[in-house]
């Protein structure tokens, strides 16, 4: 289960995006005043933040770049969603620090299938690296192995 942060000021998109992340057994919370979204990001500690771009007081672009900037969620994958696809966009978005761009109206297919690969993508870059596979390796006792008496054949 991941804690993933909705940054919408829509109260269907909410209703539509929380729904969808319940069902894959993830843990949703929704900020509806983008003001409050870095505050709301930094109590929550989202494995992934979702946020539109087209937001009142503060745009998603710059809430992407405030995430990006602050030490605590520097880390965290971001999914961008909106409405808003002019040419360009998609690089601005990207080069503002998201990591996936999703227009508006969603493909639910699209949308699971980039939350499950940013959550991937985010937990390969917080496993922890292994210095020598061998002497991990040899560390491990799983029980019997396949040419062991009670093993099983692959």
């Amino acid at each position: 289960m991941a804690r993933i942060l909705i940054v919408e000021d829509n109260a269907l998109n909410i209703k539509l995006f929380c729904d969808l992340l319940a069902a894959h057994g993830h843990e949703p919370e929704a900020v509806t005043d983008s003001r409050n979204a870095l505050d709301a990001a930094r109590a929550f500690d989202p494995d992934l933040v979702i946020t539109d771009i087209q937001l009142p007081h503060v745009s998603g672009l710059d809430l992407i770049r405030l995430i990006r900037k602050d030490e605590e969620l520097a880390k965290v994958p971001i999914m961008a969603v909106t409405a808003y696809s002019a040419r360009g966009d998609e690089e601005r978005i990207r080069a503002a620090g998201a990591q996936a761009y999703v227009s508006k109206p969603i493909s639910v297919m699209k949308f699971a299938q980039t939350v499950d690969e940013l959550l991937q993508d985010g937990a390969e870059k917080d496993a922890p690296e292994i210095d020598n596979p061998e002497s991990q390796a040899n560390q491990v006792n799983d029980g019997p192995g396949p040419d062991e008496a009670g093993g099983e054949e692959a």
